[in-house]
């Protein structure tokens, strides 16, 4: 879309994208894991309220959680960890190292959270994200 176009839709009221410019400072493998991120999409905990649940599937379980407020949450459906409900405290997505995407939860990630017993969690790779009526 061209400067034109999208000024035009700026101006009747369309909001402009808030999307990542890559940082000088960041190399260019993380510069491209948060594009890849904002591609695959995901969910900022900042936008859910509480009382809203998500089906979270990841390479090799699933995950139900519903959101408590504060970045806390309720989630089971891991055999050893959480087979039944249990509050946590989501940190957010990783791609696996040190960098994390606070309170975000993305597809193509790895989940953070912090377990009440066993401290830091981290998922496999999260395949799926589905609001839950």
């Amino acid at each position: 879309m061209n400067r034109q176009a999208l000024a035009f839709e700026t101006q009747i009221g369309i909001a402009e994208p808030d999307l990542f410019h890559p940082h000088p400072n960041f190399s260019d493998q993380i510069n491209h894991n948060i594009v890849q991120s904002e591609i695959e999409g995901g969910v900022y905990l900042d936008k859910l309220v509480p009382g809203d649940r998500l089906m979270i599937e990841t390479q090799d379980w699933t995950c139900r959680l519903e959101y408590l407020g504060d970045y806390r949450a309720s989630i089971s459906g891991h055999p050893e960890y959480c087979p039944e409900p249990l509050e946590v405290s989501v940190a957010g997505s990783t791609w696996g190292g040190s960098l994390l995407k606070l309170h975000f939860i993305g597809r193509g990630m790895h989940l953070e959270f912090l377990h009440p017993v066993y401290k830091r969690i981290l998922t496999s790779r999260i395949v799926e994200i589905r609001e839950v009526e």
